[in-house]
């Protein structure tokens, strides 16, 4: 985090890049990644004419500004535990760079400008449930749970698999049972691919007074959770393919993907490292990734 904090910081722009790895651009590039998916699958390929162009771009334009303010309020809240973790101790905030009332600004502005563009050039319906996505993350997440319970990935992570279904309603004005397998899909993944980073920063969040699961319950309980959720996200994965979402190759994508996930979970369980741990954490980045771009080429080649 460190290296990439440095790496935004570009003479004559310091603030502006101290604003920008506010708003945790790799976070952002995922979730625009995911709700772009849901709004390809949510139309027939036939479909793709300029007006589903323009809602898209719009769309991803008004999902990236209201995730950015939300990373940027999730940093303003957590500036205190970002600064005694060494993945987070480089963001603006814990150096001192920015201050409390110009993050909070910037966060309503940002969010502001991505509710309104989505409420004026996509739906209504897009624009409340992005709001109420903001809401879970910012407060109910990152306030409310985190700090509470060892389970707050588990309860908050509803608000972390909602970009397919906001792409989804971008484009239809609807949310549909398939955009809710979409859903179940990230919710699946979330907590195995958080609980793999807490394992090897479980110390990190120790001193930070975080009920994080490896801290209250242990190694040994975390790794079964991390299994038993695998074995979930690789079933729950399937079920684009029996709902006729998806054909053939993204079914032989899914298991291929979901092996592999579940063979770095196995070896997690019997045979922990904090390297393996780390391996598996990066992976999942991967899995997800792959996951649904297999979703999108098998809707638009199906075989």
């Amino acid at each position: 985090m460190a290296s990439s904090q440095s790496a935004l910081t570009v003479p004559g722009f310091g603030k502006l890049s101290q604003f920008l790895a506010l708003t945790k651009p790799r976070v952002v590039v995922l979730i625009v990644f995911c709700a772009v998916i849901g709004m390809f699958l949510a139309v027939p390929p036939g479909a793709l004419d300029a007006r589903f162009a323009f809602a898209a771009a719009m769309a991803t334009l008004g999902i990236a500004l209201v995730a950015g303010a939300a990373a940027a309020f999730n940093c303003l809240v957590e500036q205190k535990i970002d600064a005694v973790m060494a993945r987070t101790r480089a963001r603006p905030l814990p150096r001192g760079e920015l201050g409390s009332v110009e993050t909070l600004v910037f966060a309503g502005l940002v969010g502001g400008a991505g509710l309104y563009v989505l409420h004026h050039w996509v739906n209504s319906l897009t624009m409340w449930l992005t709001l109420g996505t903001f809401v879970g993350y910012a407060v109910v997440y990152t306030v409310i749970l985190k700090p509470l319970t060892p389970q707050n990935i588990v309860i908050g992570g509803a608000s972390g698999a909602m970009p397919p279904v906001l792409g989804w309603a971008a484009v239809t004005n609807t949310v549909s049972p398939d955009a809710l397998v979409l859903f179940l899909i990230i919710y699946a993944w979330t907590p195995p691919h958080f609980w793999a980073l807490a394992l090897y920063r479980r110390e990190e969040y120790a001193r930070a007074g975080l009920p994080m699961l490896p801290v209250t319950h242990g190694e040994r309980f975390t790794q079964l959770h991390v299994l038993f959720y695998t074995v979930l996200l690789v079933a729950v994965s399937l079920l684009p393919f029996v709902t006729r979402l998806s054909s053939w190759f993204y079914l032989a994508s899914a298991i291929a993907l979901g092996g592999v996930f579940l063979w770095y979970a196995i070896r997690l369980y019997r045979a922990y490292s904090d390297a393996l741990a780390r391996q598996t954490f990066r992976y999942s980045i991967l899995y997800l990734s792959l996951l649904f771009a297999a979703l999108l080429i098998d809707h638009f080649a199906p075989l």
